[in-house]
């Protein structure tokens, strides 16, 4: 459902899902476990991500939070254009670096 991968030093997380009530809690363990692994780095794939409800947008905010903590960032790639209105109509999209594709967004690590 979910797959991590490692690019470097920078995790990146992929998914053929919705991020929403019913993926919330694997999509969950898969970002936490990159979170717990230093300062975490890490790069959420959202090419094949339908859509978010308030659960998923509520674990990318404490993700976020959890990363930010131990000194690290989560970014987004590759969001549809559904993806992107509802993080900018909710307010969300703002508390997040975003890209166009996973190679822009993992290469903004070395910038």
């Amino acid at each position: 459902m979910f797959e991590r991968t490692r690019h470097g030093a920078v995790d990146v997380v992929t998914g053929e899902v919705p991020i929403h009530i019913d993926h919330v809690d694997t999509l969950s363990k898969v970002l936490s476990e990159c979170v717990a692994e230093g300062q975490p780095r890490v790069v959420l794939d959202l090419t094949g991500t339908a859509l978010f409800d308030s659960a998923g947008l509520e674990l990318l905010l404490t993700i976020q939070k959890d990363c930010q903590r131990r000194g690290g960032i989560l970014k987004l790639a590759g969001a549809n254009p559904l993806c992107t209105e509802i993080l900018s109509l909710t307010g969300v999209g703002s508390q997040f670096n975003c890209y166009e594709n996973t190679g822009e967004a993992v290469r903004s690590f070395v910038e």
